[in-house]
């Protein structure tokens, strides 16, 4: 992509992509459904949600967290897809294994497992380190979730607690994004956001025969709370507007490093990355 102006924005009067994120909220902000909503809209995508958890959270971190009823849960996806319908959808914070069965059996009773783009966002815990997945869930979304994924994006903490691999070098990041693959995704992403001894935050891409690298100068800051979220989204909105995976992971690459350069402090603890600095330029 040559810039991040790459995706139109929507034309007054005619219906936009359509797209889903079925996550948590942060009452703070910074992530969760309200960082998907807020990268929807400024790439030119209709943004629907199934909301699967409230979580009670602030810059400093998450205090506790109430789950959505799995037939609500399952209700909002259906009453989306049978009247505006979904292109492209994105998971995040699921929380345990009735919510991840209850996704993937009503995915799958709609129709739309292998026909509507699906990326996995594999949320297992916050920027601060409180988990949002119970531990038991691991095992659902191993099993039953990343199988049906187009796409599956976890960080290096996500990918060390799904695939048993610590993630030092390019060697270990290339072992991870094969041991993923191997769980069925047809695409397995593993971001090097979290490798922060590097200069270079560097994401690998991997389809089950060839490696993608996408590479960027580390922005030197500690306000980068949201940046998963953001990430996954803007690719779920590029492929809503029919790019390719690779095309898809790049543009949403160059868009997040503009985000968190953009990013900016709250509160008294870690601040958000600016999910509007399209609005900057």
């Amino acid at each position: 992509m040559a810039d991040t102006d790459a995706l139109p924005l929507s034309t007054p009067g005619h219906t936009p992509h359509r797209v889903m994120t079925i996550a948590g909220s942060d009452s703070g902000g910074s992530a969760g459904l309200q960082a998907d909503m807020r990268t929807f809209a400024m790439l030119g995508v209709h943004g629907s949600a199934a909301l699967t958890a409230v979580t009670v959270q602030n810059s400093l971190g998450v205090k506790a967290f109430h789950e959505i009823p799995v037939d609500v849960i399952a209700g909002q996806i259906s009453a989306v897809v049978s009247d505006i319908g979904v292109e492209a959808a994105k998971t995040g914070m699921l929380a345990s294994t009735e919510i991840i069965q209850t996704i993937v059996a009503t995915w799958r009773a709609e129709g739309l497992d292998g026909t509507v783009p699906l990326v996995v966002d594999p949320v297992c815990a916050s920027n601060a380190g409180e988990p949002l997945l119970h531990p038991s869930a691991l095992v659902a979304m191993r099993e039953e979730l990343i199988p049906m994924a187009t796409l599956v994006t976890p960080n290096l903490d996500e990918v060390r607690l799904l695939v048993g691999i610590d993630v030092v070098d390019d060697a270990s990041q290339r072992d991870a994004a094969r041991a993923l693959h191997a769980l069925g995704p047809k695409w397995a992403l593993i971001k090097g956001g979290h490798l922060r001894t590097s200069r270079i935050s560097s994401d690998l891409l991997f389809d089950g025969s060839e490696f993608h690298q996408f590479a960027a100068v580390r922005v030197n800051t500690r306000h980068d709370h949201g940046a998963g979220d953001t990430l996954a989204a803007a690719i779920t909105a590029a492929l809503a507007h029919g790019r390719a995976v690779p095309d898809a992971v790049g543009f949403a690459k160059l868009w997040i490093t503009e985000c968190i350069r953009a990013a900016y402090p709250l509160g008294h603890g870690l601040g958000t990355v600016n999910g509007l600095a399209r609005l900057l330029h």
